[in-house]
């Protein structure tokens, strides 16, 4: 199935960009030593394939979930074969001892990516989930980019997420206030990093659950106010690629889209990828009825789908990849744009912020409420949208 034609696009983003700088990037790949963190993940196993198939001095992939790992090996062995150079993988919690003692047995490389994330919205939906969620994004990240100054790291990348531009989610926030500690870093170590649109297909994406919802012969839903930009899983490598390899000191890479071309709603995409199929959609009033004619429509052609408007807590109205505020390059790419940023942080406020979520977590004893609260200090303009309802409360 062609992910891009479901994404309303007939061509790679990043072709041009990648072709003309092919030479330098298989030459500084091949010399270099590479950790990539979360690299078992939908954007880490892309980004790990572009590294792995310019022949790297090193490789070493990190992730928790061991099955992806096991999956990593075997797509890699398949598609390229072997490299010359250390590649090996880790089943490991990056906020473990275990890591650390990982690290500090080794440690040698020049480039460290780190793709490990919660990135669903719906992360906010328990003040538990969402405290691990800034123990992921904002506090293991700053954790492994002291570990790479002192390792004497050439370069660390981090992804952030296009929801981090005038955040409304505590998921884009959450990356925004990671961006304010990777800037007070770059005093130590050069740093870049990546904002981009949804990932097609990605694992517990909603495009992804259309595949599981065919497998396992349940409805299609999604909803048909809300519009994205995408790119499909190998554009997210060749992005986060870009930006570690050719991005300067507190660089953030985003990618060209132009609205009237890529932005396309959810709904649309699930006709699409239903049509590739050779199903007709069939629009349900609710999801008693989506579930009931899945029992009988598809031996006619038909998909039960059941398409509505979003009231759901931290949906954006709109997607952007910088604000009015940022400083941006948009002539050194051809489909990739730069936020330069300079040197600005504000250290009193990221110690407050620090400071009071370890006292939480030693309490053992916090709300969703107070840890909005400590974003508005680092957000003052935080549009956090509190609607009540989550998307674990739909179908």
């Amino acid at each position: 199935m062609n992910k891009l034609t479901l994404i309303g696009r007939q061509k790679e983003l990043f072709t041009s960009d990648i072709d003309e700088n092919s030479e330098k990037l298989y030459k500084i790949v091949s010399s270099s030593k590479f950790l990539v963190i979360g690299g078992a993940g939908s954007i880490g196993q892309a980004v790990v394939k572009e590294i792995f198939k310019r022949n790297p001095l090193k490789l070493h992939v990190v992730d928790i979930s061991e099955n992806n790992l096991v999956e990593v090996v075997r797509d890699l062995r398949s598609s390229y074969g072997y490299i010359d150079g250390d590649f090996q993988t880790f089943a490991l919690d990056i906020g473990s001892i275990e890591y650390d003692a990982f690290i500090e047995k080794d440690g040698k490389y020049d480039y460290v990516l780190n793709l490990s994330a919660l990135k669903h919205v719906r992360s906010e939906k328990d003040p538990y989930t969402l405290m691990r969620m800034i123990n992921v994004n904002i506090f293991n990240t700053e954790k492994t980019l002291q570990q790479s100054i002192d390792k004497g790291v050439k370069k660390y990348f981090c992804v952030s997420t296009d929801k981090a531009a005038n955040p409304v989610n505590m998921m884009g926030a959450s990356k925004r206030i990671m961006e304010m500690f990777l800037m007070r870093k770059s005093e130590h170590i050069k740093i870049s990093t990546a904002r981009f649109a949804n990932v097609a297909f990605s694992d517990g994406s909603l495009l992804h659950g259309f595949d599981q919802r065919i497998k396992k012969r349940q409805p299609i839903v999604a909803p048909n106010d809300i519009k994205r930009y995408f790119v499909i899983p190998k554009e997210s490598g060749e992005l986060c690629l870009m930006s570690c390899i050719f991005g300067e000191n507190r660089d953030i890479f985003f990618p060209k889209l132009s609205e009237q071309l890529d932005l396309i709603s959810f709904a649309d995409i699930a006709i699409k990828y239903l049509k590739e199929l050779g199903y007709d959609s069939h629009l349900c009033k609710n999801e008693e009825e989506a579930r009931e004619l899945i029992k009988t429509l598809p031996q006619q052609g038909k998909w039960p789908c059941l398409f509505s408007s979003s009231d759901t807590t931290g949906e954006k109205d709109y997607e952007e990849f910088f604000t009015e505020k940022e400083t941006l390059d948009m002539e050194r790419f051809n489909n990739l744009g730069i936020i330069k940023n300079e040197l600005k942080f504000d250290n009193e406020k990221l110690n407050y912020f620090t400071e009071n979520i370890q006292i939480l977590k030693e309490k053992k004893c916090w709300n969703k409420e107070e840890i909005v609260s400590l974003f508005f200090k680092l957000i003052p303009d935080f549009g956090h949208k509190e609607t009540g309802k989550y998307l674990d409360s739909k179908m």
